[in-house]
């Protein structure tokens, strides 16, 4: 059965906590201070996860605890959210202080985060590949699918791998929120989101998200936060508070029109040089990365054993030039020549521009809520213009 969000818990998930409001939006609320009552409770007796009044933003605030209730309801855990997912990405190496990390490829900035978290110690975190073996203290980092291409890993094989020798797994699921993937249901210790992509959906908020199984982890992390400075601005919450509303009707549309589009660019990709596809010239586009296109390996793993609800609505290509590659995202009208991923509006980048390390040739491509056919329309215009020398006027 096709894993489901339920509508009810994103737009009533935080029901215990907003009390009987007379509003139907959820109001803005930018406030850092509360007036005291005479009768409250000291800071450490509150109940920070289901506040009666709030204190200080640093500790709760009404709009960014209902985002929390409503995020853990659609994660499957405790959530707590952070001011970007690299503060996120943090959170989680100051709670589970690893003396190594077991981590491949996969956003760069995840890489430098660790950079950052290794000048706090006095002896360096030493990086290690997912396929070396581990010991005891490590801390295994598992993001799937990938950034920038689109490609599972299995969650399944490196929790068993890193819990033998009694470490933790973090699994990096910004690519495939629910429903399209489930860490827990196979082995994860803790989920990390860049909420400012698919959650946030809108490209106008920044986020982070961490999501633990039990409340005793959770109230570390949120104490580990107060004192970090790291939580979410309060308008930034309410943004995300809004944008979650609508989450279930974005990322499965998204998703499909991902998985049509990467279907069609596959046989684009096969065509060769001197023939056409669809009134698209051959030898611009060489491949095509996604989850949907891989095959099994040689461990019998399979992205759709994972990807139970669909699959991720970014992937990569590659052009036969890195001249074309520079060109193409300048040469598209609907799809905007933009980093970042997860939005309402498709997005297309240069992937090199951002990271130095990457293909010279690779192209990512962040699918949002418009028609397949226009999109389609527009990037076989944009290879037309690529394989006609547009390219030089770009």
């Amino acid at each position: 059965m096709t894993p489901k969000i339920r509508a009810v818990d994103l737009l009533h998930g935080d029901t215990s906590v907003h009390g009987e409001r007379i509003e139907v939006a959820p109001s803005i609320s930018v406030s850092t201070t509360f007036r005291a009552d005479p009768n409250e409770l000291p800071l450490d007796a509150i109940d920070v996860q289901n506040p009666t009044r709030h204190v200080y933003s640093r500790y709760t605030q009404e709009v960014s605890t209902r985002v929390e209730h409503i995020l853990g309801k659609i994660l499957d855990g405790y959530v707590a959210t952070y001011a970007s997912g690299l503060a996120a990405c943090f959170a989680a190496l100051v709670y589970y202080k690893p003396k190594r990390v077991a981590i491949r490829g996969g956003y760069f900035g995840c890489h430098h985060t660790i950079e950052v978290y290794s000048k706090c110690k006095e002896i360096a975190v030493e990086i290690i590949d997912l396929d070396d073996e581990y010991k005891p203290g490590d801390l295994c980092w598992v993001e799937t699918p990938v950034n920038p291409t689109g490609e599972s890993r299995d969650i399944q094989y490196y929790a068993d791998k890193i819990h033998q020798v009694g470490g933790k797994l973090v699994v990096d699921s910004t690519f495939a929120p629910p429903p399209l993937q489930y860490p827990y249901k196979f082995g994860a210790d803790c989920i990390l989101h860049a909420a400012t992509k698919y959650i946030g959906g809108h490209s106008d908020l920044l986020a982070g998200v961490l999501v633990v199984k039990t409340k005793s982890e959770w109230l570390e992390l949120q104490n580990n936060r107060t004192y970090m400075g790291t939580m979410m601005g309060s308008l930034e919450s309410w943004l995300l508070l809004r944008s979650i509303r609508t989450f279930h009707l974005r990322i499965v549309h998204q998703s499909a029109t991902a998985t049509a589009l990467v279907e069609w660019l596959v046989s684009l990709a096969s065509t060769p040089k001197g023939s056409s596809f669809e009134g698209v010239p051959g030898g611009v586009l060489t491949k095509v990365f996604h989850s949907s296109l891989q095959e099994v390996d040689s461990r019998g793993f399979h992205p759709s054993q994972q990807m139970q609800g669909g699959w991720s609505a970014t992937f990569a290509i590659l052009l036969s030039t890195s001249e074309y590659a520079k060109a193409l995202p300048h040469l598209t009208n609907y799809l905007v020549p933009a980093t970042s991923l997860g939005g309402v509006e498709s997005l297309i980048e240069y992937r090199a521009r951002a990271d130095p390390n990457e293909d010279p040739t690779l192209v990512r491509i962040s699918i949002g809520v418009e028609d397949l056919e226009d999109l389609k329309a527009d990037l076989g215009q944009a290879f037309r213009r690529c394989a006609e020398g547009t390219v030089d006027s770009v």
